[in-house]
This record gives C-alpha cells, structure tokens and sequence, in this order.
C-alpha cells in the first residue's frame, strides 16, 4: 500500500474540484483559460487539505522509529532489591523491558516523495495566486478584440498592483540587510517570502474563520425553524426581484448603445469586425431585432458621421458581457428562489396533513431518477420533511456548534505545551500512543475539512456588489471564479499551518525537539523573523474569540415566524 493511498486520493480530489467548479462555472462559455486557472487552484488547495493527513501519520511513524533508534530496541532496568535480614549488601536484579514496536502506518508514503510533492504544490499555488491569476483575471474581464489588446489592458491593470509586491519584498530586503547577523541567503530570502504570504495569509483566515465558526452552525438551526426559513426567503425573493429589474435595465440600456452603434458603423467600414463580435455577445433577441433594423448597403458620408473610437468599442464589449452575464444570473437565481419558497409553502401546508403523504402545489417537471418513485415515496417524503430534517438538523447545529467551541479553545491555547490544553494536540497524542494512525487520519481530516468549511463556505458567501459574486448553477462569471482560486491558495497553506500547531506538530511554535512533517520543512525555519513567529503566529489566532462573540451578537432579532401556522400567502403575495 505505499503510495497507493497518496495516488488514490490524488485522482480523487481532481474530480471533487472538477465537479465544484461544473457547479458554478459554464464549461460551453467559459474560456479555457479561465477555467483551467481557477481548476489547478482549486485542485492544489484541494490536495493540500486530503495529503496533509497522510504526512501526519507517516511522519508519527518516522517519530517512532526515532525513538527506537535513540533508546535501543531493548533497555536494561536495575531496580533495587534490599535484603535487611541478612545484612548483606543492596543486590541489583537487571530485568528486560521491550519498547512497543512500530508499526508502519497503511498509507505510509515512502521517503522523498512528501518534500517534493509540498513544493511542487506549495509553489505552483503561490505563482498562481500571486503572478499568474492576476493577470488572468484582467485578460478575461478585459473587452479588447485581440489577444494584444487583452494582454496590453491587464499589464496596465497590473501594473500598480506588482509595484506594490516590489515594493514590500524591497522594505524586506532593506530590513533583513541592515541587520549584520542575518545574511542574505537564497534560504534566507525564501523564508522570507513565505513567511510573509503565510502573515497576510493567516490575518484574513481568523477573519473568516472568526465568522464561519458561529455562522455555519447557526445557519443549520436556522434552517431548522421553517417558519424563519420561509420568511426570510420571502425577503431574499423580494431583494432578487430588485436586483432582477435593475438588470433587465442595464441590459436594455447597454443593447440600445450597441444599436445604436451598429447603425452607425456599416459593412464596409473597418470597426464593422468588432461590431460583430460584440453582437456575438448580446442575447438572441437582440441579435435578431438589431439585424432586421439594418441596411449593411446604405452609404454614408464619412465627413457627415462621426464614428466611436476602438477604445470606446472595446468599453462597449466589456459593458455588454458584464450586463449579459449578470442578467442571465439573476434570471437564474430568481427562478430557483421561486422553487425554494414554492417548497416551503408546500411544507407548511403538508405539516398538519393527517394523511402523512405529502402533495406538492406545482409536480416537478425535472426528470427524477428511476428509484424514486420505490425510495423517496410521499410517505417518506411527509417524514423527513415536516418532521425528521428539523431534529437532523437542529442535532447537527449542536455538533458543529461543540466542534467550533473546541477550535476556539484550541486556537487560544496551542501554544501551551506543558500541560497541554489544546483539544486536537491531547486527541492526536493520546492516538499516537497506540499508533491509530487510521484515527489519526480520520482526526486530522475531520477537524482540517472543518476548518476549511468554515474558512470556504465565507469566501463563497462574500459578496462585493457585483465584481465578486459565486453563483451555483453555472452563474459565476471569470473574475470571480479566478478570484476565489486566488483567496483558496492564499488561505489554505497558512490554514494547515495553523493546524499543525493545534496538534503541536509546528516546532516554530511549540519549540519541540519533534520529528516535522514534509510540509512544514517548506515553510523554512522562522527564525529569520522570529517575532514573527514567536508573536503574531501565537497571540493573533486569538483574536477568534472576539471575532465570534461579534458575530454571535451581530445578527438582530429574527422576525416572528407569524405565517408558518397560517395559510401560507404565497410568494406574489410575500413580494407585494
């Protein structure tokens, strides 16, 4: 089995980032670029999070066998035996202790491959998210009609942003030089700017982390009341039928500039190229009423007319993709609303139904799998809907909710080694006694998926009006698909990081004399800048703490559930 685990999970955390990305990216009108970007950056968090596991309980077992080498495989023990009666002298009876044995852990991964699979990830997910995502990002939101064009826009764009990364490793550089007893070392300047990605890192983690701790498990209970549940997708419908009219606007706005444009600018005329690739762009409709309106043969006179610039042509292209993408999200996003609120109105008429078989307002026209109709019948779907998925979930809130108490103590307390206070470090080691290195495993993913979930399920959530938005059902445009594989590689090794000292597996931290794992020896020692890691790696994290009492108390008083045993008004009724 010696690599075969590392294989296994490798093949299967490449389908788990190519069926997310389906989820939300458009793979018939996405660029290839685009998704090829933000698939590898998902792909390498991704395989940061499932591998850091198996290196936990190879390196435990390499830990072992440490042990072993320094004490001998067998110990001689002198204890004393006195013999008062006789008055003879102390006699010394040796006996023989026998250590446990080691045992080899079933996903051991042989010696060399770990260092150089963490800095083949480690490295490719850092020139993405610092180098390469950037710039992809500005070419794919860039309307230029060439790839000359596009390239030249996002070099702009990016121009100030680099500057910026030159000028903080500069400061670095002037820093660590004016000290005499650093020296200037490839290692050195290494450590250096890992440690500086993992900072900037690890500063907006407890700020997500701060806010997924508390509000996923909330949202679980919150999910639970369906009465809540249905009011406050009533408000999210009204909001989205706002947001849906304000883009069925700007599209009509943007379509009556392209009009116009493309009347003015006939066939003959050398911009008529970009006018048709911009005509590409827009909606069917508007193609078809835009070429009916059109004489290509009319002549004009080029000193009577005045014709817009490329560069006011290339405005217009990134005018029209923006509008066609975000109305064509919002008219999504409003008809699955639409079939959430139909459904929770469904279920507050079914749930005093006496006849415990549950009768929708409006049947399904979706195709449903042959099993259905034998497996999820009416009377199993009145039971889990109107009775077992409530308890389900409000038992999974009070999980979760225990799990995010033990990472804040745990986040507050890692750094205490003697006595150990940490939940996940007294866990782990209390496993590694028995060498349970499939407990470890199982232990060590849970509580890293955790995390990644609370950390993830923020990014997903963030909303910056309309630039950075991740809709499911393939609506997420280029820029925020990048942007998130961005945030994923920023996030994910400062994350595992500080997992690593929760389970007092970071020597930096917790100043151990411990065999280290393969991906903390890429990470480099912290001495270089060690008020670094002996003050804003220990003292920050704790900062969760407040973070999740602010949110806590940051939601206002949930509204009455009044309507939940009423007739239910329906969702017309709800938005007017």
């Amino acid at each position: 089995m010696s690599g075969a685990a590392l294989g296994i999970e490798i093949v299967v955390v490449f389908f788990l980032a190519l069926f997310l990305l389906h989820r939300y990216a458009d793979f018939r009108k996405q660029q290839r670029m685009v998704l090829f970007g933000t698939l590898l950056a998902w792909y390498l968090c991704f395989l940061i999070v499932f591998i850091l596991p198996l290196d936990i309980s190879t390196t435990i077992y390499k830990q072992c066998k440490i042990d072993h080498e320094e004490h001998g495989s067998v110990s001689l023990v002198t204890p004393l035996i006195s013999n008062q009666t006789a008055g003879n002298s102390t006699m010394a009876t040796p006996t023989k202790s026998v250590p446990k044995v080691c045992y080899k852990p079933w996903s051991y991964i042989p010696d060399g491959i770990m260092p150089v699979f963490w800095r083949v990830v480690y490295w490719t997910s850092q020139c993405l998210t610092w180098l390469l995502l950037p710039f992809m990002q500005s070419y794919a939101r860039s309307g230029g009609f060439s790839i000359t064009g596009k390239i030249k826009t996002a070099l702009i764009e990016n121009a100030i942003y680099y500057g910026t990364y030159l000028l903080i490793f500069g400061s670095l550089l002037i820093y660590v030089a004016v000290h005499p007893q650093w020296h200037l070392s490839w290692y050195e300047l290494q450590t250096i700017g890992i440690t500086a990605a993992n900072t900037w890192g690890l500063f907006l983690l407890v700020l997500l982390l701060g806010y997924g701790l508390v509000e996923i498990p909330r949202s679980y209970w919150n999910a639970s009341r369906q009465g809540h549940l249905l009011i406050k997708t009533y408000f999210k419908a009204a909001k989205l039928m706002t947001e849906k009219a304000d883009a069925e606007e700007n599209l009509e706005d943007v379509m009556e500039e392209v009009r116009k444009v493309q009347e003015s600018i006939k066939y003959n005329h050398p911009l008529r190229k970009y006018i048709d690739t911009i005509l590409r762009k827009c909606p069917v409709e508007y193609q078809e009423k835009m070429g009916r309106n059109m004489d290509d043969y009319e002549d004009f006179d080029d000193k009577q007319n005045t014709y817009p610039s490329e560069k006011n042509l290339v405005k217009l292209h990134k005018q029209v993709i923006y509008a066609v993408q975000r109305h064509n999200r919002t008219h999504v996003q409003w008809q699955i609303l639409l079939q959430q609120a139909m459904h929770l109105e469904d279920v507050a008429k079914n749930e005093t139904s006496s006849a415990h078989q549950f009768v929708h307002s409006f049947p399904s026209t979706e195709p449903t799998s042959w099993l259905s109709p034998y497996l999820y019948t009416p009377t199993v779907e009145w039971y889990w809907e109107c009775l077992l998925r409530q308890w389900f979930y409000r038992l999974l809130a009070v999980l979760l909710s225990l799990f995010s108490v033990g990472v804040v103590w745990s986040e507050c307390t890692f750094f205490s080694t003697r006595p150990v206070l940490s939940l996940f470090a007294v866990f782990i080691q209390l496993a590694e006694r028995d060498y349970n290195y499939l407990y470890i495993e199982m232990a060590c993913f849970i509580t890293i998926f955790f995390l990644c979930t609370c950390v993830y399920s923020t990014v997903f959530r963030i909303r910056v009006f309309n630039y950075y938005y991740l809709a499911s059902h393939h609506q997420t445009d280029a820029y925020s698909l990048q942007f998130s594989g961005m945030l994923f590689c920023r996030l994910t090794p400062p994350l595992c990081l500080n997992f690593l000292g929760l389970i007092h597996m970071d020597s930096a931290i917790s100043h151990q004399l411990k065999e280290q794992t393969a991906y903390t020896s890429i990470m480099g020692s912290m001495r270089v800048l060690s008020f670094i890691a002996n003050g804003f790696y220990i003292y920050y994290p704790m900062l969760i703490l407040l973070l999740c009492i602010a949110t806590y108390f940051r939601e206002k008083k949930a509204p009455k559930d009044r309507g939940w045993r009423e007739p239910a008004k329906g969702v017309e009724g709800a938005l007017w």
